[in-house]
């Protein structure tokens, strides 16, 4: 045995060895370290390693036959080798093995280091499934049936956010894509999910063809695909097969009640499910731009749904939604206390349909927000929709109106950001966090959220105008405040004229006036003065009171027919419109009675942030009036309430021609000292 060792020895096998190991080690070590950043798989080092010991015995014959040195590969001719050299070939040889295996042991300590500072940062949470079901593709000959095609992709949407333990990405967020997008896993890493259902419909009289498929977004591979061939008469309870079978191919284990849901569609009546997609795809619109007359479209839609299917549930809960939307924005020519009475009564009839349906709560919530200012009812209701889909997108967004509107803005913005998770790329959720921080004062916070709205939607008409007030709110520069407001919308045009006034550029304002059509869902009553009164006041501050006066007398009429069907704060702001034309016609008594009554309602009225904008109206008569205290007061009282930075701001008290008839009373000086820091730079 000694014998041999000796031989080993000589021909230095040992040395091999340990040179051999030592290598691979450092190897195994710096592929470890390099691969993530070159895009290696976590495979490689187990790889390598396998592959260096299956050739280690080649090596270990390599070592007997050969000497191996620093001066290459030399075939061992035994004992006789020269032996002046065989010693420094030995030295240069342990030095090469002492260097390889103190790389493999500084690569070793880093390694280590590393992974203890991977080990001390918390482990990520295993995320659940997450889905994205893109735009389906309209492979229908008429383009009249895209409500239809986006419908079926919302009905499939809606059915699998009913599934606990599947995050669901919402419609709005994956409006802008394309049906088939040619990169995938940019989209999904866009919208934060790792699976991706494409689908198209095709629709030919009464056959349908739906083909639907769900793609790993990571390598593009089909986890799972099938075409539905139904006609309308059955097409019914597709969405739910199509849940069911994303479920089972994602993992999901589905609870006995979520079986059961899914195996019931909402409505078996084909005319019922028809009417009920085109109310939709008009309710969206209207949402989108806060379009009355698509929001009465929807309703009148929803409502035939209704008649062919009396038990069709969510087209109750929806209709409600939109009805006491539509009563929010004035009604857009319809009584909005009838609206709101319809919304309650047909929110309750959901919620005793089906006391399971998120969507039912969320009318309820609704109703009692829009509705009645029953902001503790509305908030049960939203917190009840959550409690029945975690998660739900509509119920965080509302419970966060529900907390600005209470004046408490940081937990508005928790909720938005919870909503946000499951809606990346919703412009209207990006908006609503820029409202959100324009109440709290905070421009700078919302002019960033209002143009990431934009770059969502460039024509999320909200964000314009918001975006626009952010900026003159924060400096007064009125002129930059148009940059924003580009477009030919009626909104935009009305924005630019009260910008233009500002100015003083009262001709250009009167010209955008004039423009916008005399329309109830362009002046909304109880919402935005009539285009007449709005006109007259434009008139009166260019010196025009020939044009004005029967401008005037024209907006009174129109106003006292507003005074019918309007409730709470619309009826006062209403009063406060009369009470301009009231003064301007020379009515002075009549005019500080309609202030009164408008007061006396906000005084009573439960909402704190929608008052500020009745009041600010009569804070503007009783300037003109020349009652400087009085206006003072009132505009004191605005600025100073929670929640008003939306409304108006300090700045103005320096830039709004309203305020010329008191400018230089000593209760208005001293009212600007109040705010000195918020006067324009170019006035300081």
């Amino acid at each position: 045995m000694g014998r041999w060792w000796r031989e080993l020895q000589r021909r230095k096998v040992p040395r091999a060895a340990l040179l051999y190991v030592g290598a691979v080690w450092a190897l195994a070590q710096g592929i470890a370290q390099l691969a993530p950043e070159f895009g290696a798989p976590p495979a490689s080092v187990r790889w390598f390693v396998l592959a260096a010991a299956v050739a280690f015995p080649f090596w270990m014959v390599l070592a007997w036959r050969h000497d191996l040195s620093l001066q290459g590969l030399r075939r061992d001719e035994g004992p006789e080798m020269a032996a002046g050299t065989a010693p420094r070939r030995g030295r240069r040889s342990d030095l090469a093995l002492v260097a390889v295996l103190s790389l493999a042991v500084v690569l070793l300590l880093v390694n280590q280091f590393r992974l203890d500072e991977r080990d001390a940062a918390p482990a990520p949470a295993v995320a659940s499934p997450s889905v994205a079901v893109l735009p389906f593709q309209n492979l229908s000959d008429h383009a009249d049936n895209e409500y239809f095609v986006a419908g079926m992709q919302d009905l499939i949407l809606t059915r699998l956010a009913g599934i606990n333990g599947l995050r669901v990405v919402s419609r709005t967020s994956v409006q802008g894509y394309a049906s088939r997008p040619a990169n995938l896993r940019q989209v999904a890493e866009e919208l934060g999910v790792s699976r991706i259902i494409e689908g198209s419909v095709q629709r030919q009289g009464r056959d349908v063809l739906i083909n639907v498929q769900l793609i790993d977004a990571h390598d593009d591979s089909h986890l799972w695909a099938e075409s539905y061939r139904r006609t309308l008469d059955d097409i019914f309870g597709v969405e739910g097969e199509v849940a069911g079978r994303v479920a089972a191919a994602l993992q999901v284990k589905l609870s006995p009640a979520e079986s059961t849901t899914l195996a019931h569609p909402a409505t078996r009546d084909p005319m019922a499910l028809d009417f009920y997609l085109q109310a939709g795809f008009a309710a969206q619109q209207g949402h989108r731009d806060y379009d009355t007359a698509r929001l009465q479209e929807a309703v009148r839609l929803y409502r035939e749904a209704v008649a062919h299917d009396p038990g069709f549930a969510l087209a109750l809960a929806r209709l409600s939604y939109v009805e006491s939307e539509l009563a929010w924005f004035g009604g857009g020519g319809t009584d909005s206390e009838q609206l709101s009475a319809r919304a309650r009564l047909d929110a309750e009839r959901a919620a005793r349909l089906d006391p399971e349906l998120p969507e039912a709560q969320l009318a309820l919530g609704y109703s009692a927000y829009w509705g009645r200012a029953d902001h503790a009812a509305a908030d049960r209701a939203f917190a009840a929709a959550l409690a029945l889909r975690p998660g739900y997108g509509d119920a965080l967004a509302a419970r966060a109106f529900v907390a600005r509107r209470q004046g408490r803005f940081a937990e508005a913005m928790r909720f938005l950001d919870q909503a946000r998770t499951g809606d990346p790329r919703n412009s209207t959720l990006a908006f609503e966090a820029g409202a959100t921080a324009m109440l709290a004062g905070t421009y700078d916070d919302a002019k960033a959220s209002l143009e990431r709205a934009l770059e969502l939607d460039p024509d999320n008409l909200n964000a314009r105008y918001f975006l626009s007030n952010a900026i003159l709110f924060a400096s007064g520069d009125a002129v930059a405040a148009l940059e924003p407001l580009a477009g030919d919308s009626a909104y935009m045009k009305l924005q630019r004229s009260t910008v233009l006034g500002y100015l003083r550029r009262y001709e250009a304002a009167i010209a955008e006036v004039e423009a916008v059509p005399d329309l109830p869902e362009n002046f909304q009553p109880g919402l935005n003065p009539p285009k007449s009164l709005q006109l007259a006041e434009l008139h009166r501050l260019a010196g025009h009171p020939a044009a004005a006066t029967p401008l005037y007398e024209r907006a009174l009429v129109e106003l006292r027919g507003q005074q019918a069907g309007q409730s709470d704060v619309n009826l006062a702001f209403v009063w406060s419109c009369t009470a301009g034309a009231e003064l301007n016609l020379g009515h002075v008594q009549q005019a500080l009675e309609s202030i009164a009554r408008s007061q006396e309602i906000l005084a009573a009225s439960p909402d704190r942030l929608t008052i500020a904008v009745p009041a600010l109206v009569n804070a503007f008569t009783y300037a003109q009036a020349g009652r400087a205290e009085a206006a003072v007061s009132i505009i004191a009282e605005v600025l100073a309430a929670p929640g008003s930075g939306n409304i108006y701001a300090p700045v103005l008290l320096w830039v709004d021609p309203v305020w010329d008839p008191i400018r230089q009373e000593p209760v208005f000086i001293a009212l600007r000292g109040r705010y000195a820091d918020h006067r324009p730079a170019a006035r300081r």
